[in-house]
């Protein structure tokens, strides 16, 4: 769990002044380093081609006033006010608009689902849907599956085109920072400077990443600050000394006027113009890091202001300007005095922008992977304090690569500017798309309120798509082709991994099957603990059943685990382990269900096993408690052996206060109590949640029980006692002897007669994927000593 999330929302519940100015404040750093380097290269961008500076100062003007209100329609008025509401346990981006629409509305394209997902705190509905009608569009979305597919691929165009910023936006910070060294030098030289300088510091830039940003990190708040109060008094400085009048650009007029008069040419510039509201999505992104209180402060009061007194400073200076020796740019309106330092500071806060963008890709990525929507890689935390700051090594190399390649090969702010708008562009598209659905499915709100939102702000962001499009040559061609190389891979992934699941699912092993195995077929149990990995959430995987043929040995302790992914953020630690038998006590088999939100943090081996054994030892002492105590479930042992009891019911043990009060952990000295019996106290109460069977009948109880120390005097008592004392102790001794993870190696073919599209998926796609990307070994971080393969062929 996110301890400094939890944090953040104990401060923002406070409601302190002073903290949530705290947090604003830290923002700066983290949410607004992309946004506020935009006035580095948003004119020279707009300017570059289509249309010119002339005297009359009407494109000037026009742009301006495009540029202003641009940002306070989607910046402000989008994502302020609305879509940081459209939060999903205060967690913002994407995929958290897909979580909310999959757990208000069948959707989701997820496997091994269950319905004790549900009872997950953090899957409650903020607002519930009325149970005497449903929707007209969640019932029309649920009912087509093919709308299920073409919402998935809409969630994954808008994460491969954040991936592509990842690419673009510190190729373009950077290289219009440090273009600024061209009013310093002659044209002959500077040239042969700008694109060497760039690459040394992207090249830094990315092998410093395997450090993390935590060591540096309290820099970044006070470099953009510093950023920001610069470029706000180089505006006002210029609005004074060039065009006090220059405010009245502001008009709307002035945008009518500009196209006007460039007509083809003005709507093709728009390019340009959207470049000021790069790094508007990260506000969303970037919400589970802090309050909302604090975004929407730092943004309305600081960060907006400045960048308005930005343009209005550059427009001014401009509007007075028309013959200038160098192209515009952001710094021929800087004094000569000042240049040089504004140049360090320029430089600074886009490599802090471009660190922010860096992280986000390698965040996405992340929960793309936890969703079964990317190729395993390896995620090291950098910092074991603060969640979410991770480091991707392959995707790291692989942004490096394409950032200098593209520096290199673009070479000039109109082509990255070109390529990066496009990109935003389609980001902010697909979020409106999904905040239409949120607005419908989890805001209970009015269809024609969800279609006017859509209309007003996508008609906006459709202007500046359709814009971005026409420079489809002139380096717009990039993010799409990264777009299409992205959703093949995550797609094919993602397919082939639903298919093996129906594959698991339709050749598992019936109960009775292992209840037969014994010394009577030869088959014998050795000691020690045996962690079998399997997608499946109920019954013998086929991969078991052929580790079991080819080697008639299998652990004293059996344990069948499903590490799974929620559509929620986080699984608070109590809730992450649901545990129950597989046949009789005796066999001392069980299954647990590990959960994870798609940004929890995966635990280490060594305390994933830890953890594990623990919870095992107290669902043992839950289970015989609740045989003696809880008439009218009581079970003897022998209606253990039965294959429907012992499969439906699952437990997860969890915390409460004596009160009642449910108490997840946060915080580090949380740890979560377990059932006791034989203690001297009556203190531990326990919240358990008995989930029955899957399917559309299936029920929830909860059990509430504390112990009682008089009735441990009784024969039954004892007896239990006895056998409880004894399949603990069968447990430490097998944790001693030592624990060995089996795991499916799997190859996958397509059927015969499929088709020859899925044919290259599958055969080719999948399987290439597969072979050069993190085995699951590695993914879970299993120790090569204590791992067991077992070979598949996977005919789906």
């Amino acid at each position: 769990m996110d301890l400094e999330y939890g944090k953040f929302s104990d401060a923002s519940k406070k409601g302190s002044w002073k903290t949530a100015l705290l947090f604003a404040y830290q923002s700066l750093g983290v949410v607004y380093g992309d946004l506020s380097t935009s006035p580095l290269y948003v004119y020279k961008s707009t300017f570059a081609e289509d249309i010119q500076h002339s005297e009359s100062n009407e494109e000037i003007f026009g742009v301006l006033s495009f540029v202003f209100w641009t940002l306070t329609l989607v910046p402000l008025f989008k994502y302020v006010f609305v879509v940081l509401r459209a939060d999903d346990n205060r967690e913002g981006g994407t995929f958290a608009l897909y979580s909310l629409i999959c757990r208000h509305a069948n959707v989701s394209l997820l496997p091994n689902r269950q319905v004790a997902d549900e009872a997950v705190s953090t899957y409650k509905l903020e607002h519930p849907p009325e149970k005497r009608s449903s929707s007209r569009v969640k019932v029309y979305l649920e009912k087509h599956k093919v709308l299920h597919t073409a919402l998935l691929i809409l969630v994954l165009l808008g994460t491969c085109m954040v991936i592509g910023d990842g690419v673009l936006t510190p190729a373009i910070s950077v290289f219009s920072a440090v273009s600024g060294l061209e009013l310093s030098m002659s044209k002959e030289h500077h040239q042969y400077a700008v694109i060497p300088i760039t690459c040394f510091i992207l090249v830094c830039l990315f092998a410093l990443q395997h450090y993390g940003t935590h060591r540096v990190g309290f820099l970044f708040a006070p470099i953009v600050l510093t950023w920001l109060l610069c470029i706000s008094a180089l505006g006002l400085y210029n609005m004074i000394h060039w065009n006090p009048h220059v405010y009245q650009a502001l008009s709307p007029y002035y945008m009518f006027k500009f196209l006007k008069k460039t007509k083809k040419g003005g709507w093709m510039s728009l390019g340009g113009i959207l470049l000021c509201i790069t790094g508007s999505e990260a506000m969303f992104a970037d919400l589970g890091h802090f309050s909302y209180a604090a975004i929407q402060t730092a943004f309305t009061f600081l960060v907006y202001p400045a960048l308005i007194l930005a343009y209005m400073g550059q427009a001014a200076y401009l509007s007075q300007h028309h013959h200038t020796s160098y192209h515009i740019s952001f710094y021929v309106s800087v004094p000569d005095s000042v240049r040089w330092p504004v140049l360090v500071i320029a430089i600074l806060a886009s490599v802090v922008g471009s660190q922010a963008i860096i992280s986000g890709t390698f965040s996405i990525i992340n929960q793309s992977q936890s969703l079964s929507c990317f190729p395993r890689v390896k995620v090291i935390h950098t910092s074991d304090k603060i969640h979410g700051q991770i480091y991707i090594p392959e995707i790291n190399w692989v942004l490096m690569i394409l950032c200098i390649t593209v520096t290199i090969g673009f070479r000039d702010t109109k082509h990255m500017g070109n390529a990066s708008g496009l990109a935003v562009m389609t980001v902010m598209l697909v979020t409106t798309c999904l905040m239409s659905l949120v607005i419908i499915l989890c805001w209970n709100k009015p269809p024609a309120v969800a279609l006017s939102f859509l209309l007003f702000f996508g008609s906006i962001e459709l202007l500046y798509f359709s814009a971005s499009l026409t420079k489809f040559t002139e380096g717009a061609w990039l993010p799409i082709l990264l777009a299409l190389f992205l959703m093949t891979i995550m797609f094919v992934w993602h397919y082939a991994t639903i298919k093996k699941y129906e594959f698991d699912l339709h050749n598992k092993v019936s109960l009775e099957w292992l209840l037969a195995l014994g010394p009577s077929l030869g088959v014998a149990r050795t000691p020690g603990i045996g962690l079998v990995f399997t997608d499946l959430t109920s019954g013998i995987p086929a991969n078991f059943s052929r580790f079991v043929t080819n080697l008639p040995a299998y652990h004293h302790i059996l344990v069948f685990v499903c590490v799974k992914s929620v559509p929620v953020p986080f699984v608070p630690p109590a809730e992450r382990y649901l545990v129950g038998r597989v046949g009789p006590a005796a066999h001392r088999s069980y299954r647990c269900i590990v959960r994870y939100g798609y940004r929890d943090v995966h635990q280490d081996i060594d305390s994933f096993e830890t953890e594990l054994v623990a919870r095992l030892a107290d669902f043992i002492r839950y289970d015989w408690h609740r045989t003696q105590h809880t008439s009218p479930y009581a079970e003897d042992d022998a209606s253990h052996s039965n294959e429907s009891s012992s499969e439906r019911r699952l437990a997860v043990i969890g915390t409460v206060a004596f009160s009642g009060t449910r108490g997840y952990g946060i915080e580090e000295s949380v740890e979560p109590a377990s059932v006791s019996i034989g203690f001297s106290t009556v203190e531990s109460v326990t919240d358990v949640i008995e989930m029955q069977a899957m399917g559309a009948g299936a029920v929830e109880r909860r059990v509430r029980f504390a112990i009682d120390d008089d009735d441990s005097e009784s024969d039954v008592q004892t007896k239990m006692y006895v056998q409880l004392e004894e399949e603990l102790r069968d447990l430490m001794t097998a944790q001693e002897a030592g624990t060995a993870f089996i795991l499916g190696h799997t190859h996958v073919e397509a059927k015969q007669g499929s088709s020859i599209l899925k044919r290259l998926a599958i055969n080719f796609g999948y399987n290439f994927l597969r072979r050069n990307c993190r085995g699951p070994d590695v993914a879970l971080k299993v120790p090569p000593v204590s791992l067991l393969e077992v070979g598949m062929v996977y005919v789906v």
